[in-house]
């Protein structure tokens, strides 16, 4: 432990990297309604009530750069409601020094409660590498859908590396693992993983759906709720594929 330790204390700090870490809290009211408790800003990522159960996530800096560390931590209480949104796309884009960005979600939501997050599609700028990590812990009742939009690149340029997980658990059990990894030359172009498309998304949700079209296909899981995964040649196409599962 203690060579652990001095390992990580005498690591450099990437050169100008960012910490930060905002949060969102909900209660119940006395009257049963739900009462943003929390809404704590930590710039770039910078929260602002948009509703009575609605907060946009506002960029308030460049990034997230390499080297960067953002967190945000949701607490959706038992019999609230929460929708979290973003007002523009993330654009993630490569530090001075090759570093590793990261973006960390924490998501709990209590029994009955039901949490809506949406954000806009994450542009892999080319040269970027970046780590974004979901987990996701549900009470047996609660409702939740989770979008997330990839999008490979800017207009005519390769995309950066992305390694995503999200984890999800419903009481206690799992309830969802998915990884993939976006960026690898060898890999991105084959037929069987993205071939020409040039975003890849993902909705989560607690309903139940069957089905398949044109570059979507919803996976029922064992442990209850959907899957559903697109692929697309732009990010208008992919979002008209997702939303299959909202509407």
């Amino acid at each position: 432990m203690t060579t652990l330790m001095t390992t990580l204390t005498n690591t450099p700090e990437p050169r100008g990297a960012v910490r930060a870490a905002a949060a969102i809290a909900t209660r119940r009211g006395a009257d049963g309604r739900t009462v943003l408790a929390t809404l704590r800003s930590d710039p770039p990522l910078t929260l602002r009530q948009t509703g009575a159960t609605r907060v946009h996530l506002v960029s308030t800096g460049a990034g997230p750069l390499g080297g960067d560390r953002l967190h945000l931590d949701l607490d959706v209480a038992p019999g609230t409601t929460l929708d979290v949104r973003s007002v523009a796309a993330t654009l993630v884009l490569p530090g001075p020094d090759g570093e590793t960005s990261r973006t960390s979600i924490e998501a709990r939501v209590g029994a009955g409660a039901t949490l809506r997050f949406t954000p806009e599609p994450t542009v892999l700028a080319a040269g970027c590498s970046h780590h974004l990590v979901v987990r996701l812990s549900l009470a047996e009742d609660a409702s939740v859908l989770w979008r997330e939009e990839i999008v490979f690149g800017r207009h005519g340029e390769r995309p950066g590396r992305c390694h995503a997980r999200f984890d999800a658990t419903r009481g206690g059990r799992p309830l969802l693992r998915q990884e993939f990894v976006v960026g690898d030359p060898e890999i991105d172009g084959s037929p069987a993983v993205y071939g020409d498309a040039r975003c890849v998304g993902s909705v989560f949700t607690t309903a139940s759906l069957h089905g398949r079209g044109d570059g979507w296909a919803a996976l029922p899981l064992a442990a209850g709720g959907t899957l559903v995964s697109a692929l697309a040649r732009d990010a208008v196409e992919l979002r008209r594929r997702l939303s299959v599962v909202e509407t």
